[in-house]
This record gives C-alpha cells, sequence and structure tokens, in this order.
C-alpha cells in the first residue's frame, strides 16, 4: 500500500531498528508502547469522568483498493489528506488540552527532529487561545510532560542555528517527570493540576 503526503509525494517510512538486547528493563521494553499506555490512561480518564481526551485520527484518503475476495479489501494507494497536527486533544477542567507524544532510543539527548514545523505552530495557536499544550517524551527510560512553552524555546534555538536536540539535564531542568503507574498508567493531569490550578 502507498501513502501520500498531500503534495503527492510517497510517504517511506523510516527504516527500523532492532534494539540490542539489554540486561536492565527499559521502558522500551515493557512490551506497551508510550501511545498505548496514553490511549489506556485516557480511558481510564474517561471512564472515571476526570476527562474527555482522544487521540487524532490521522486524515487519510483511499485511492486504490483490491478486492481479492468478495469478503475483503485491501488498500493499495493512499494519501495523507494533510499534515496532522498534534496526537491528542480534549477537555480537562474547562481547559482545552493538546498535546504530541514521542519516543526517541537516542541516549544522550531527544533530538528535535522528531517533531515538525506545522506542529510548532499549530501548539503556539493553541497557547495564544489560551489552551494547554505540551508534549510527553519518552526518553533516557523516563516519561516527561514538557510544556509547550519550554519547547518552543529549544525549537527557537534550533531555527537560529544553534542546538537540534534537547539534552537530558534540560529536560531534568524544564520538564516534570512521570512516574509510571498501573491506573492510570501515564498521569498526566496530577501534572497539568500543579501548574494549571
Amino acid at each position: 500500500m502507498i501513502f501520500r503526503y498531500p503534495n503527492g509525494k510517497p510517504y517511506e517510512p523510516k527504516e527500523q531498528i532492532k534494539p540490542k538486547k539489554q540486561q536492565d528493563i527499559t521502558y522500551s521494553n515493557r512490551g506497551m508502547t508510550l501511545e498505548e499506555d496514553l490511549n489506556e490512561t485516557n480511558t481510564y480518564y474517561l471512564e472515571n469522568k476526570l476527562a474527555v481526551i482522544h487521540k487524532k485520527p490521522t486524515p487519510v484518503q483511499i485511492v486504490h483498493v483490491d478486492y481479492p475476495r468478495r469478503s475483503a479489501a485491501v488498500i493499495k494507494e493512499a494519501y495523507f489528506k494533510q499534515s496532522s497536527t498534534t496526537d491528542y486533544n480534549g477537555v480537562y477542567r474547562g481547559k482545552y488540552i493538546d498535546f504530541e507524544a514521542k519516543e526517541t532510543k537516542n541516549k544522550t539527548s531527544f533530538p528535535l527532529q522528531n517533531f515538525h514545523a506545522h506542529q510548532i505552530d499549530h501548539m503556539k495557536n493553541v497557547v495564544d487561545q489560551g489552551g494547554i499544550s505540551f508534549v510527553i517524551l519518552s526518553a533516557f527510560d523516563t516519561c516527561y510532560y514538557l510544556e509547550a512553552r519550554h519547547l518552543f524555546t529549544f525549537w527557537n534555538r534550533q531555527e537560529s542555528g544553534g542546538r537540534k536536540s534537547i539534552s537530558l539535564n534540560e529536560l531534568n531542568e524544564y520538564g516534570h517527570k512521570i512516574t509510571l503507574g498501573y491506573q492510570p498508567r501515564i498521569d498526566y493531569l496530577k501534572i497539568i493540576d500543579k501548574l494549571y490550578f
């Protein structure tokens, strides 16, 4: 199946690199991805009437479908209708929530190439309208909540020819570590409560 960006360019996924076997148990080896953990967390929030936050679907336009059997359809070609903004949005305590979730296996820094300019612009628009925007980063075997305003600082530094990543020291200074739990798995609402309410 071929996916295409709005400009017609074909989407080519980055080559999957198999992780080396490690003796230590890390976040990435727990069997669930950051996205799965966040989806489980958001389901817990919804079921317990704490917040309404959902993963945004990526808009795709299907162009070519094969029907090898009457009961089966195989998508052969599709296009991304538009550039996606952020991964999640919703409402918590009357405030609009909008955030992106990113993971890295890099051991020394969090590369800013994981973000796109249109995502940064979208988060700036959310903040300008009084919404709460942030990123949840899985890095250095830890989960971090980083306010969008700090991400903007790092992004602007990169745009001015400076460092193209966020260091571990910077994440520890400007980010908020999220202790992984059982229910909810990634309780980011605790941090929002501390920062905004």
